[in-house]
């Protein structure tokens, strides 16, 4: 099958051009040079400790480079770029934390600014409600996220990345654990 063919006046989803990452004397990757298409999938896969995190905090401008550019969505990395959803690393919520997971998954559309923005708006629990029954999060998406199941979180962590229909989702590792249902 011919790879697909993307016209020329289509922006990369993502572009990378001579980026390296090193850390002290310790060079985790460099000279790289990578452009996603939009409609791409991309799977980044290595061991431990090999700067797949550390590729996708660049892309966010999370982590500078050592060296090169980084181009996402049509703009530099960093800031409030709502063109970008991220499912990150699952880390441990604490239990005591109220934020239940429609608050969770409704920071995913304005939780990057100040000000009310659709904050209570009809159009903003549509969109949460939806993003959450897209992902089956909806009967405890009411309950405090530290009281959930690491497999809920995760759940509700990517109906939060999908909320605001990004044109680019990075995912690290947005699989864990879910089952595999």
């Amino acid at each position: 099958m011919p790879p697909v063919s993307v016209s020329d006046d289509v922006r990369p989803a993502v572009r990378v051009r001579g980026a390296g990452l090193a850390f002290g004397p310790r060079t985790l990757w460099s000279g790289l040079d990578l452009v996603v298409e939009p409609g791409e999938f991309l799977a980044v896969l290595g061991p431990n400790g090999s700067g797949k995190s550390s590729l996708l905090k660049a892309l966010l401008g999370m982590q500078g480079l050592s060296a090169g550019t980084v181009e996402i969505a049509g703009g530099r990395p960093g800031g409030a770029n709502r063109k970008i959803g991220y499912i990150p690393q699952q880390r441990a919520i604490d239990e005591s934390l109220t934020l239940r997971g429609v608050d969770l998954v409704g920071l995913g559309l304005d939780g990057h600014r100040w000000g009310p923005g659709l904050f209570g708006s009809a159009a903003r629990r549509r969109l949460v409600a939806s993003a959450i029954d897209a992902v089956g999060a909806t009967r405890y998406a009411k309950q405090p996220v530290g009281r959930l199941s690491g497999g809920e979180q995760q759940r509700l962590r990517v109906a939060q990345a999908l909320v605001g229909d990004p044109e680019v989702l990075l995912c690290d590792e947005p699989l864990l654990s879910l089952d595999l249902a």
